[in-house]
């Protein structure tokens, strides 16, 4: 929105126990929202000023540069391909929301779409591959604004506004992690709503949609559905909750086993306002960061245990299990929890 912003307890403490964040050094005071892990070696990060990094090294180190002509921009998502394609999305009113594609890892840059719409501001993109990928923006006229790519990215359409999906009241999308629209496989792809704090579910590449409603805080502009995250076609979990009152856990997770079209909440949920969450490759183990820290998840979002209290913002695992969160002033954490091991 238009803000800037079944396990038995002796098995969970070891597995706590290996799983932590480990800083590393940036090279920018940026505040990072937008984070893609690709494989243990390489991860992009952004944020404020136009700033996007790359590791090459696993994070050893970091590169940090401003795409140019964009020291203005607030990339609050980068969705990468690999060590040399990326896209980056910036935030705001109007012009203000575009989206940047890299293909040479990031030593240049185009401009692929500028918003010319005053009413709309994009919130988050996602790929389903190389060639396909989505971005949404907050309702204009009482419908979400999705646009579709089938050129890699080259390209942006707009889907017919009579096929976008409908909003309610008050109801937009949080551009706090990256993760407010995420795909899985080659044709499945959720929105999570701001307020409404409603579930919006595609089964054909974003060409038609259906709603259903969590039991997340909801029912203000600060509440609602913050992020997204899949294991399969089936299996997921929503995070989010008041960012005004971060430390209030009540209603701040939900999980699905039939992708999406019931929503149950948490048995025990995260310690407060969360605005990322992503799964460990390999299990059954999910990630949520926010403000107040992390916490994470064995039992696929039903319950979840403190794991660290450093502020972040986004999150993301790559397939191999290697991962990242990101944070204010430029914080970049990487996971040390041994990849795909753990209580299951």
């Amino acid at each position: 929105m238009h803000r800037s912003l079944f396990l038995a307890l002796p098995f969970v403490a070891p597995a706590l126990l290996r799983a932590q964040w480990v800083p590393q050094v940036s090279g920018t005071t940026a505040a990072l929202r937008g984070v893609s892990a690709v494989d243990a070696r390489v991860a992009w990060a952004s944020g404020t000023r136009g700033t996007v990094l790359r590791t090459t090294d696993g994070g050893a180190t970091w590169r940090a540069d401003t795409v140019p002509g964009a020291g203005r921009l607030d990339f609050r998502d980068i969705e990468a391909v690999d060590a040399e394609r990326a896209h980056v999305l910036s935030i705001g009113n109007g012009s203000a929301s575009r989206i940047y594609r890299t293909v040479d890892g990031g030593r240049s840059w185009e401009l692929t779409f500028t918003n010319r719409d005053t009413t709309a501001f994009f919130d988050c993109l996602a790929f389903w591959d190389a060639e396909h990928g989505i971005a949404v923006s907050d309702p204009v006229r009482g419908r979400f604004v999705v646009l579709l790519t089938d050129d890699g990215g080259r390209s942006w359409t707009p889907l017919d506004s009579a096929a976008a999906p409908e909003a309610r009241e008050g109801e937009g999308a949080f551009a706090a992690s990256g993760t407010c629209v995420v795909t899985e496989g080659a044709r499945n792809a959720w929105i999570a709503t701001a307020f409404g704090a409603r579930v919006l579910r595609s089964t054909d590449r974003g060409r038609h949609w259906r709603a259903t409603t969590t039991e997340i805080a909801s029912g203000a502009p600060a509440k609602g559905i913050f992020s997204l995250a899949f294991r399969n076609d089936r299996i997921g979990v929503a995070v989010g909750g008041d960012y005004e009152k971060p430390t209030d856990p009540l209603r701040i997770a939900a999980h699905t086993a039939d992708g999406g079209l019931t929503w149950r909440p948490a048995e025990r949920g995260p310690r407060g306002y969360r605005s990322g969450v992503a799964w460990i490759p390999g299990g059954t183990r999910v990630v949520a960061v926010g403000t107040s820290g992390s916490d994470i998840s064995l039992d696929a979002g039903r319950t979840w245990e403190p794991l660290d209290d450093t502020n972040l913002n986004a999150v993301s695992f790559a397939p191999d299990g290697a991962g990242w969160a990101v944070g204010p002033t430029g914080t970049i954490v990487k996971w040390s929890g041994a990849p795909g091991r753990g209580a299951r």
